[in-house]
């Protein structure tokens, strides 16, 4: 192979092996009863690989097994597939029918999946709106993605208030304000004749986060089977057995991959509305879940809740704690294992590239700070500006090759490829053990005296220092030399920091051009409902020094 040529995929009959070997371990494909499991591949082939088809051929099974657990008690296969033909029927009656737009506005319960099953069964398009959006920006959501049906929590209700009168609304979670019964969720029952399987399954949209401007519809591919589920369970090893406690948002892509997961292997959800660190605990306790997918804001809450709160909780059950989102410090991630054990997992990706890099325990122990290695199926390469591969070692743009490539934005456009992988936006290498490194974001890259610097090594210096609990590094205009940086730090509650010790720590282990000349304490970071830091909405003013 020549030395800037991109990797070329394994033969089909390899990868179609290494499959099947993943699913055989994580208990997808085991012995059954004949005709339960004729039965099961007959619903797939009916409504294909999408969450409609995984609840009905799950239904078909073991309808009895327990597929969600929220605050509402525990849903079985079989009550969830009866539920999303319910709720199809009644979505159908409301004029859903293949490709319409429905909008999905729901914290984490079983009603947020029976949407999503209910839509696929009409090859409807379900369009998941995150909670976090003001009302000028939902409304511009619905707008754009042409949402026609708004299904909804009625605590959001002064969001979709003013919405436009033609946009007809479910209720998902409480009891409206306005005039008229209510019929509770579990008592839906749907009316008229149940549609037949849709010419082409329905569609998930997932909005982008909107840290750098204004969330974006991103089409998400139609799961093609099993296969797909197996890249992640390649790195991650997940078992049918498991109690996935999916803190992740379901409307972010880390919180629906769990949903997507769970429900490919016939695991039991457990979902909680709200998020509150002390509850994950707690829940993990009760429920003896063994499976923790979370963003890394959660494990940093988690893990700033007293020794002796942590210490009062049995979590031995947890094996799995799988964390994406956003990057993790090397501070947390050692800390955590260190009180959790080696049981973090953490999956680099995208809405637009699903999963690149996933990096285990062993990964992180070597190297805090790597994206770890692709999972099956999956092809990462570091190029050029000229699209070749750099060598190991060499800074350049990633790209990603995988069988769930997002199909495009709902505006049109799509990201870029180079040899059929597409481009991430960010930056960074692969070192000697195959590892990758992510540096940062094109755009977060700046010119600062001639020399090309990112924030995140700064920020990775800056996080090691005791007093400090949180920090975001951004750059900003320079007179001088064009561009600087400006270090935004949460300390640790009671703690001072000197914004002087700051700099010349960053000065002794990166060098002049990385040091941050503002030093900004702040109480708390602004992020959104993801966890993700938002830094246009960081503080423009003096720092405190």
């Amino acid at each position: 192979m020549a030395p800037n040529a991109v990797p070329p995929a394994p033969s089909r009959l390899r990868r179609t092996l290494r499959t099947a070997r993943v699913l055989v371990r994580a208990g997808v494909l085991s012995a059954g009863r004949p005709d339960r499991i004729v039965r099961q591949l007959r619903a797939l082939r009916t409504w294909g690989a999408t969450i409609a088809g995984g609840y009905a051929a799950a239904n078909e099974r073991a309808p009895g097994a327990v597929a969600v657990i929220d605050e509402r008690g525990p849903t079985t296969f079989g009550e969830m597939d009866l539920r999303a033909r319910q709720l199809a029927r009644e979505l159908h009656g409301a004029g859903v029918v293949q490709g319409t737009r429905v909008g999905l506005l729901c914290r984490n319960h079983s009603a947020f999946v029976q949407t999503m099953a209910a839509c696929g069964r009409l090859g409807a398009d379900t369009v998941l709106l995150n909670t976090g959006l003001s009302a000028g920006q939902l409304s511009a959501a619905v707008a754009d993605n042409e949402v026609a049906v708004l299904v909804a929590d009625t605590e959001f209700e002064p969001l979709y208030a003013g919405l436009p009168a033609e946009v007809a609304r479910v209720t998902a979670w409480g009891e409206p304000s306005g005039p008229g019964p209510v019929v509770p969720w579990e008592a839906r029952k749907g009316t008229g004749k149940e549609p037949g399987p849709p010419e082409r399954p329905g569609r998930l949209i997932v909005l982008t986060s909107g840290t750098t401007g204004a969330p974006k519809g991103a089409r998400r591919p139609t799961p093609k089977g099993p296969q797909d589920a197996a890249s992640v369970l390649s790195r991650i090893p997940l078992r049918s057995s498991d109690r996935i406690l999916v803190s992740a948002p379901v409307f972010h892509t880390w919180g629906l991959a769990g949903v997507q997961l769970g429900m490919s292997m016939r695991a039991t959800l457990v979902m909680r509305r709200l998020f509150e660190p002390e509850d994950v605990l707690r829940t993990v306790q009760e429920q003896r879940c063994t499976v923790l997918f979370a963003v890394p804001v959660m494990l940093r809450r988690i893990m700033d809740l007293p020794r002796e709160t942590r210490a009062g909780y049995d979590t031995s059950s947890l094996r799995i704690v799988a964390c994406s989102g956003s990057a993790m410090s090397p501070k947390l991630i050692t800390a955590f294992m260190d009180e959790f054990g080696d049981v973090l997992y953490n999956l680099y990706g995208s809405t637009e590239v699903s999963w690149a890099t996933i990096a285990t325990p062993e990964d992180m122990r070597l190297s805090p700070t790597t994206a770890g290695r692709p999972p099956l199926g999956t092809r990462i390469a570091v190029l050029d500006a000229q699209g070749s591969e750099v060598p190991d070692g060499t800074e350049g743009s990633i790209h990603v090759g995988n069988d769930m490539l997002f199909d495009g934005y709902t505006n049109g456009r799509s990201k870029k490829l180079a040899n059929g992988l597409m481009e991430t936006g960010d930056r960074g290498h692969v070192d000697a053990n195959g590892l990758l490194h992510v540096a940062g974001r094109d755009d977060d890259m700046i010119v600062s005296g001639g020399e090309n610097v990112f924030p995140r090594p700064v920020e990775e210096a800056i996080v090691t220092l005791p007093g400090v609990r949180e920090v975001v590094v951004t750059g900003v205009p320079d007179e001088e030399f064009g561009q600087r940086f400006a270090a935004f730090v949460v300390p640790y509650e009671g703690v001072e920091v000197d914004p002087n010790k700051v700099r010349m720590h960053v000065r002794s282990v990166l060098g002049r051009f990385s040091v941050p000349r503002d030093v900004v304490v702040l109480d708390e970071l602004p992020r959104n409902a993801t966890g993700k830091v938002v830094k246009r909405r960081l503080p423009h003013r003096a720092p405190r020094r």
